[in-house]
């Protein structure tokens, strides 16, 4: 019994890992496929090649993307760009949603942003209970008002395991202690509840 245990165990450690990401890229090829709808019937792969070969949505997000990518680093293309915004911050309720979402992937996506750039430790819910967070930048706007006599940083503190929930705070500098690991490596730890463990940072010694 106990050989078929070590058995099974070591089964589940290898199907586990590959079933999952087996179901997530799947997930991810089968929704970007959905933007071959865009092309007309005729241009269709599947009509042309004459059965359907998952995947060919993923090349067409990709030629999009560089398209766009391409035409709005230019002169003319910040131009239009810039025009589409202000077309689109003139429609009620529209230009909420839009201003909020192009805030946050400017903040996320932009070189020269700061959004987790950096994970931290910091005591979380509670004195003497530690926990990874990341930090997204610092506050502005009234709350700065509220905020005096220390620096304070904005932090996302991620839930286990799926890091997409947590929780946005705001916290004293020096109550954060900056982790000397890449966020990836940060996500794998918290994603994987502690079992994942980076590698140790080279000591100065």
């Amino acid at each position: 019994m106990a050989a078929l245990r070590k058995w099974l165990l070591a089964g589940l450690l290898v199907i586990v890992p590959v079933a999952i990401t087996a179901s997530v890229l799947r997930w991810i090829i089968e929704t970007l496929d959905q933007t071959l709808q865009i092309l007309p019937e005729a241009w269709q792969p599947d009509r042309l090649i004459g059965f359907h070969v998952p995947g060919f949505g993923v090349v067409l997000t990709l030629a999009i993307l560089l398209a766009v990518g391409a035409v709005t680093s230019n002169f003319v293309g910040r131009r239009l760009v810039s025009l589409g915004d202000r077309v689109v911050s003139r429609i009620p309720v529209v230009r909420g949603i839009y201003s909020s979402v192009k805030q946050v992937s400017d903040t996320l996506f932009s070189e020269s942003g700061n959004a987790f750039r950096t994970a931290v430790l910091v005591q979380w819910p509670r004195p003497d209970v530690w926990t990874i967070g990341f930090v997204t930048g610092t506050p502005g706007g009234d709350v700065t008002t509220y905020l005096r006599g220390e620096e304070y940083v904005s932090v996302y503190v991620p839930t286990t395991p799926n890091p997409t929930g947590g929780y946005f705070v705001m916290l004293r500098k020096s109550d954060c202690i900056e982790l000397k690991m890449s966020v990836d490596e940060a996500l794998k730890y918290v994603v994987s509840m502690g079992v994942v463990v980076p590698a140790a940072a080279p000591s100065n010694r």
